[in-house]
Formats: structure tokens, C-alpha cells, sequence
């Protein structure tokens, strides 16, 4: 299934989004809910679109 990007929002830092992906695996005790993987999948969205903004700033 493919994953929705989110509307258009600041982007935060690759940083930033991965302390949330690690913060939600800490809690989920390394089994995500239904409702986890979705924010799981939400923060990985994110996360790309911050890696990819990151290397456009750098070129």
C-alpha cells in the first residue's frame, strides 16, 4: 500500500524525526501497534522528505 505524504509542513530536521522513530520503537517495546505503524510510517515520510531537503541545501 502505498504511503500518503503529508501536506505541505515546515520540515524539521533528519535528527529531530529520527529521536521520534527511536522514541517510538523505545516505547512500543519493539512491537508496533496498528496505530504505531502508522505513525511509524507518517515519521518515516517525514524523515525522507528532511534527508532529501537537507542534500538540496547542501548543492
Amino acid at each position: 500500500m502505498p504511503i500518503a505524504s503529508s501536506p505541505a509542513t515546515p520540515v524539521r530536521s533528519p535528527a529531530e524525526v529520527n529521536a521520534d522513530i527511536r522514541a517510538l520503537w523505545a516505547r512500543s517495546g519493539a512491537a508496533l501497534s496498528p496505530e504505531g505503524r502508522q505513525e511509524y510510517e507518517r515519521l518515516l515520510v517525514e524523515w525522507e522528505a528532511a534527508v532529501r531537503a537537507d542534500v538540496v541545501e547542501a548543492a
